[in-house]
């Protein structure tokens, strides 16, 4: 992070740090500019990183065993992403983390991680609460999947992610909501009519 109060600022937003507090979290949090197409995490690695979205886009797929891929999340502004399953339980990885717009991103061990929440309590909170708001937001997506039919599940992906469309292939968008990108043009064109 290297000496960017406004970026320490728009990570923490609402809280407020010290000048020796700053001097902590620069020293754990280190930015990254990566190009479209980068893959951060490959399946089968052990994940030691978390990462917090300041511009750009990611995703988090898994690719089964008939080849076929299942986008689990993406990262966008403000978001924190990782193999949040391999990076609490110290087990390899079974997704990949890509770059799906150019970004920057700030990643932040989960050594160093602790060593900030230890020296810093107000940012244990902090990110507690936004991985316990991305929690409920996982579960509702996956009770959505259970219950709503492909129409609907789309007409939320729009709802939740207003601006990630435009940016993001349609197979990207299909995978993640569990459907073919031929539905996808399907049900598109239905809302269109309608």
């Amino acid at each position: 992070m290297r000496s960017d109060n406004s970026k320490i600022s728009e990570i923490f937003k609402g809280l407020s740090f010290s000048e020796a507090e700053i001097e902590v979290i620069e020293s754990v949090m280190f930015k990254m500019d990566l190009k479209k197409g980068t893959k951060i995490i490959k399946a089968g690695d052990t994940v030691k990183d978390m990462y917090f979205v300041l511009e750009g886009c990611l995703r988090a797929c898994h690719i089964d065993l008939q080849g076929k891929e299942h986008t689990v999340q993406f990262g966008i502004k403000d978001w924190w992403i990782t193999d949040f399953t391999a990076f609490f339980t110290e087990s390899k990885t079974i997704m990949d983390l890509e770059v799906l717009r150019d970004a920057t991103i700030y990643r932040l061990s989960k050594d160093d991680r602790e060593y900030m929440f230890s020296q810093i309590p107000a940012t244990e909170t902090f990110i507690r609460k936004k991985l316990e708001n991305a929690y409920a937001a996982f579960q509702k997506r996956i009770l959505r999947n259970l219950s709503q039919s492909a129409s609907q599940r789309y007409v939320n992906f729009v709802k939740d992610f207003p601006n990630i469309e435009k940016n993001i292939k349609n197979y990207h968008i299909a995978s993640y909501l569990g459907i073919t990108t031929e539905s996808l043009s399907r049900i598109r064109k239905e809302i269109t009519r309608h």
